[in-house]
């Protein structure tokens, strides 16, 4: 399994979740793990997904995330498991 991280952050707004998860529903990347929150109207969601059978390559789902978040104004950032881990390791 590859698995990959993604964080969404911006100003709350109706369809976050929806658009975000519709995204990753058409290139077959599967949701492992979800947490979101909302601290003082702001919007915070890191994903952990499968992109093993993803139907785009890796950069292109990045650039393409980069896109979604645009069009709902948020951030949107997505990083291999092991770069995470690697960046995050103390």
């Amino acid at each position: 399994m590859k698995k990959a991280i993604i964080t969404v952050v911006g100003k709350d707004s109706v369809g976050i979740i929806a658009k975000v998860c519709t995204y990753l529903a058409e290139r077959k990347i599967n949701i492992l793990d979800i947490s979101q929150t909302i601290v003082g109207g702001y919007f915070n969601m890191m994903m952990v997904v499968d992109v093993n059978a993803a139907t785009a390559s890796f950069d292109g789902i990045a650039s393409e995330l980069t896109e979604v978040g645009k069009g709902i104004g948020c951030i949107i950032r997505i990083q291999l498991e092991d770069i995470f881990d690697m960046m995050h390791r103390i």
